[in-house]
């Protein structure tokens, strides 16, 4: 083939669009959403009750968390084809990549132990007791700790990954869902389902900074329950899920101070940034669906139908 034709080719190939991947609970598939469109392009199978999702850091796999078939599965996400499982305790909900893109570390909520998974060799290299129901998952920056948080014991377990061993616990309020570091990895935030608040913790003495707590007029306390949470580009900001409130806090990381609610759909779990972070992505379990969020306006600007019970989500740039 002539130098001409070939890069006539190339110029002529559309380039692929980022994609937002949501995983639907009750349907076994994920959702791709073309963040150009704002529609679903593809629905792809995949084990039973998929709930964690992440990507290599090169995006040429994607791993899912198919927690009633008891694996975490590995995708080729051009082909939407399952390449292999990888061995990950009984009832895989969260996990987090290691940055040496190596190492999962993935929440066993059935057998109250964090599981280390070796992705190169498919093999178990460790399993830590943590408290009961663990589900949260955190990685530091720097990769010398990881979190795992326990819905029934209420606490983060901070994990030495050098030695595979709990250096700390940190209690939290009532069913502690999800956990974050702060990009400069100075910060650890613990959202509380039940407890309604999100606690903060200086990484380096675990010491508690500050506690969130969130009250939305015309919504019963009850309902405000905190699970998922993102930071801005900027780390000036964190959007946090209240789950059945159907609505997104947004909270100033320095101030810990409510600035806003956003209306998003029924029962909102987990979210995704686009590249830029210009638009947040929220999956919204009972309604079925995704709000499209305007970040720098701070409101909802579209619904996208996905599958039942959506639960987890990724960017694919």
């Amino acid at each position: 083939m002539c130098r001409t034709l070939l890069l006539f080719l190339l110029l002529a190939s559309p380039l692929r669009a980022a994609e937002i991947w949501v995983t639907n609970e009750k349907d076994n598939t994920i959702s791709v959403i073309d963040i150009d469109r704002l529609e679903v392009t593809r629905t792809i199978p995949t084990g039973e009750r998929p709930r964690g999702i992440a990507f290599s850091k090169d995006y040429s796999t994607v791993f899912i968390c198919a927690s009633d078939s008891d694996t975490v599965q590995v995708m080729n996400p051009e082909t939407g084809k399952i390449l292999h499982n990888l061995p990950s305790g009984e009832d895989p909900e969260q996990f987090v990549l290691h940055p040496d893109n190596r190492h999962l570390y993935i929440a066993n909520e059935d057998d109250a132990i964090t599981t280390v998974v070796d992705t190169e060799t498919r093999r178990v290299v460790a399993q830590i007791d943590v408290g009961i129901e663990p589900e949260g998952m955190a990685v530091s920056p720097d990769g010398k700790t990881v979190v795992t948080t326990s819905e029934t014991t209420n606490m983060a377990h901070w994990i030495d990954t050098g030695t595979q061993t709990i250096y700390a616990n940190s209690l939290v309020d009532s069913r502690p869902r999800h956990a974050e570091f702060t990009d400069d990895g100075a910060e650890l935030w613990v959202s509380s389902e039940i407890g309604g608040s999100v606690s903060v913790f200086d990484a380096a003495t675990q010491a508690e900074l500050a506690k969130i707590t969130f009250a939305i007029d015309g919504v019963h306390p009850d309902r405000i329950q905190p699970v998922g949470f993102e930071f801005t580009a900027d780390g000036a900001h964190a959007f946090v899920a209240l789950g059945p409130a159907n609505h997104l806090a947004v909270v100033n990381a320095k101030t810990f101070e409510v600035e806003d609610y956003i209306l998003v759909g029924r029962r909102v779990w987990h979210m995704a940034f686009s590249p830029d972070k210009d638009l947040l992505f929220t999956t919204n379990g009972i309604s079925g669906d995704v709000t499209v969020v305007d970040v720098a306006h701070r409101r909802a600007i579209k619904t996208i139908k996905v599958g039942r019970f959506p639960w987890g989500a990724a960017l694919r740039p």
